[in-house]
């Protein structure tokens, strides 16, 4: 694993020799459909290379301070199991932008562009947008970030199918691929009781989670997140929160995105990890795995 490691440090500190990363990147994805030859269906499982993956049991051995590092990480895990949520506090602790694909597209749909109407039809299917739509939206959001001097990036929501990992692979070094992982029951009771304030627009949710556990396996509790007093009359459901479009998208991220997990637990850069309950329960194993401290939290803590 230290090898490993040690490679994914060496290419962050190479990044900053040449033309910024961000810059190479926007200009190699707004080229991507027209250059590139990789087949989408590719089943990396027939390769019969080994797979060898980071044990969130096993925190990463090197200790240092993430301010001011171009990080160059990607969120994996099902629709619903909180990617948004920790590569948000991620964001907030390495200082680096967090790109959520996902709000790219709800901001496409809201701003009633030239692509919103036929979001609209495929997010309420709750299938995967294509590979073009995504590219599309994901340069643009990276060339803005590059006008405005970002650099690094914690990648939710992308690469999603195999030919987006090899895209992504063929301009730039990933650091470390978090994959989040949350059993199926918990995860559908947790997207069904997902709400979003009218007003402001954060995210709350309603469900109470409480697995027990049995034949060998952990209980599970994960508290609800309920809405401040003025937020409550204003909640809403998300159009693709339905049973029925939740179990389609999880369907379709097996079919599609599980692959790509094992794209990258070859290449020695997957990091597993098991959310054990709710934030309160999750984010402190998480910084751990991670090798991470969150001061501010802990300041919150001891107050």
């Amino acid at each position: 694993m230290s090898s490993v490691l040690g490679r994914v440090w060496r290419a962050r500190r190479s990044l900053s020799s040449t033309t910024t990363t961000t810059e190479t990147l926007v200009v190699y994805l707004s080229r991507a459909l027209s250059t590139s030859s990789v087949n989408s269906g590719v089943d990396i499982r027939a390769a019969g290379a080994s797979s060898s993956s980071l044990s969130h049991n096993k925190p990463l051995p090197l200790r240092r301070d993430p301010k001011g590092r171009n990080v160059q990480w990607v969120f994996l895990g099902c629709p619903g199991v909180g990617k948004g949520t920790y590569a948000s506090k991620l964001s907030n602790l390495l200082g680096v932008p967090h790109i959520a694909t996902g709000d790219l597209v709800r901001d496409e749909l809201a701003s009633s562009g030239p692509l919103a109407s036929k979001l609209a039809e495929i997010v309420s299917q709750g299938k995967l947008v294509s590979d073009e739509i995504i590219i599309d939206l994901l340069s643009k959001r990276l060339e803005a970030g590059e006008a405005k001097g970002e650099s690094g990036f914690l990648l939710d929501g992308f690469p999603r199918t195999i030919r987006q990992a090899e895209i992504l692979d063929g301009v730039t070094n990933i650091d470390l691929v978090i994959n989040l992982r949350l059993r199926e029951e918990a995860l559908l009771a947790k997207c069904l009781g997902r709400r979003i304030c009218s007003e402001c627009g954060k995210n709350y949710n309603i469900a109470c989670i409480d697995i027990k556990g049995e034949n060998g396996n952990p209980g599970m509790y994960m508290a609800p997140l309920p809405p401040p007093p003025h937020c409550a009359s204003k909640l809403i459901t998300r159009s693709d929160d339905t049973e029925e479009v939740v179990k389609e998208r999880l369907r379709i991220y097996n079919e599609m995105s599980r692959p790509v997990e094992e794209f990258y637990r070859r290449r020695g850069t997957l990091l597993e990890f098991d959310l054990p309950g709710g934030i309160p329960e999750s984010w402190p194993k998480l910084l751990q795995a991670l090798n991470l401290e969150d001061h501010e939290d802990k300041q919150t803590a001891a107050a």
